[in-house]
């Protein structure tokens, strides 16, 4: 996973952000296992969906999530692929026995 630090991406409280398997990381933050293992579990799902339909999905779940919540970065926290990826960042060999289509558990 090619790993870019610079000050632009992620904006707003995020310290990482995944677009097409590229990372882009906020300067002076520490690029951890849990943090490359929590963006391989979105890129495997990005593979998935053939990436567009990953970033569809993701779009319109952050929309139905905001419109349930009312916060959006509560809502952000409710979206399926980032559950899945939250709840399984710090197990380093979650990929290698992940089923496809995982996120579906979260829905």
């Amino acid at each position: 996973m090619w790993v870019i630090h610079n000050k632009l991406l992620p904006f707003s409280r995020h310290s990482a952000i995944n677009l097409f398997g590229i990372l882009f990381v906020k300067r002076g933050v520490k690029v951890t296992p849990t943090l490359i293992n929590h963006e391989r579990i979105h890129t495997a799902q990005m593979l998935e969906l053939l990436v567009v339909f990953f970033y569809l999905w993701y779009l319109v779940e952050w929309l139905v999530r905001y419109i349930q919540i009312g916060n959006g970065m509560r809502a952000y926290y409710r979206i399926s692929f980032e559950r899945e990826a939250y709840v399984n960042d710090q197990n380093l060999n979650y990929l290698q026995s992940r089923k496809l289509f995982s996120f579906r558990k979260w829905l």
